[in-house]
């Protein structure tokens, strides 16, 4: 994958953002303040303007970092940010970041996981030749150690290719279950087959959309595409994007159909082989989609985050900052909650509500290259009105139903 593009404000310690004037761009900035911010050692806090979860690469080791449950820490030694665990998610506190892992806990300086974010978890954001540090509270820098390139804090105060990291799109990440009942995959060899019980790497695909086209190619473990091949078979043997690994996807409620380039749908024969042979959506057509990689949820619309509102039970859909929610999938259809277990809901006026007992079913539809739309049980669209309110009414796609996650 690409390196993000590292787009960024700047805030002073005042917490106001350095800006540009509409007329001219000058920089809203006198040489009075800048003095006055260099006579305190008061420097600008950089805050980045980008989804806050993806993946981390490093320079030096040329790998990608990732929970390791087994040994409590983060490691640096995967080649493909594979599965929830490549997940990192940067948490803005105070003009520093916390890196978070997909089970809610925090990174400390000297490489442990905490359950509460402090002093030993807040980092610096740091750029050198577009590549990010992370200084700690000690002034040191965060670099893989050791032979499983633990994450932490090493001795280094100034930022080396050793302490130098990528973020990269974190791409969804899904398993496929057809009627049958069991899981696509692809520990039989190359060809597909709905013919497993449980989810392993083998049954994990990567779901990449093209941005132009918006379909979608599925990618294995291993960096294979999925391919349609003569006779309408199904294999994992493409190491190229083309024509036959592309897929369209239809949005059925809470299930998927897809179809090949050769313009049939695929479909689950009684051996659990996918062919790509029918010309409509039966049960046999029909697969229920489950993405693995967001546990937790943040959404960023055109206008920004969705945020808890401070004095009602609704949602506020244009914030700065962002509130993470928790997504559980529940036989086809999410729950979306807080932090406070409460459920979001539609009630009778279309406003979205966080305060919900009884979880209320949504769809996802992995639309656009990094967007998605949600629908409600009343089959409408969740969108951020003018207002900056998240309401569940929309009617049709638009802009303002389209989420960055």
């Amino acid at each position: 994958n690409r390196p993000l593009k590292l787009q960024f404000g700047l805030i002073n310690h005042e917490g106001r953002y350095l800006t540009a004037e509409s007329f001219g761009f000058k920089v809203q900035t006198c040489h009075s303040v800048i003095v006055g911010v260099l006579e305190l050692h008061k420097l600008w806090a950089v805050h980045l303007a980008l989804h806050p979860q993806a993946n981390l690469f490093s320079v030096a080791r040329k790998r990608y970092a990732h929970l390791s449950k087994e040994d409590g820490e983060i490691a640096v030694d995967v080649n493909i940010p594979w599965g929830v665990a490549s997940l990192l998610t940067l948490v803005y506190l105070d003009g520093k970041y916390c890196i978070k892992t997909c089970d809610s806990r925090f990174l400390s300086n000297d490489g442990k996981l905490l359950t509460e974010s402090g002093r030993a978890t807040a980092y610096t954001l740091e750029l050198k030749l577009g590549k990010l540090a992370f200084k700690d509270c000690e002034g040191k820098y965060l670099s893989p150690m050791g032979p499983t390139g633990t994450l932490r804090s090493g001795r280094c105060s100034k930022p080396g290719k050793d302490e130098l990291f990528d973020l990269e799109e974190s791409n969804p990440q899904v398993v496929l279950m057809a009627a049958n009942g069991r899981y696509v995959s692809i520990r039989q060899g190359v060809s597909l087959a709905a013919n497993q019980e449980d989810e392993t790497d083998m049954e994990t695909f990567q779901m990449e959309i093209d941005k132009e086209t918006r379909k979608c190619t599925f990618r294995t473990s291993q960096g294979n595409y999925w391919a349609l091949v003569a006779h309408g078979g199904i294999q994992s043997t493409a190491t190229e994007v083309s024509a036959n690994t592309m897929f369209s996807v239809e949005w059925l409620g809470q299930k998927v159909a897809l179809k090949a380039n050769n313009g049939k749908y695929v479909c689950i024969k009684k051996n659990g082989q996918l062919l790509a042979v029918s010309d409509t959506t039966g049960e046999d057509e029909q697969l229920t989609l489950k993405l693995i990689n967001r546990p937790m949820l943040i959404l960023r619309g055109e206008n920004g985050f969705i945020c808890h509102h401070k004095n009602s039970n609704t949602l506020d859909a244009s914030r700065s900052v962002y509130d993470i929610f928790t997504l559980e999938f529940s036989n086809g259809a999410y729950h979306i909650k807080g932090v406070d277990g409460r459920s979001w809901y539609v009630n009778s006026s279309g406003l979205v509500c966080s305060d919900g007992e009884v979880p209320e079913d949504f769809s996802l539809e992995l639309l656009e290259h990094g967007r998605l739309a949600i629908r409600g049980k009343n089959g409408k669209y969740l969108r951020g009105d003018q207002g900056g309110t998240l309401k569940g009414d929309g009617h049709s796609l638009s802009s303002s139903a389209l989420w960055e996650y």
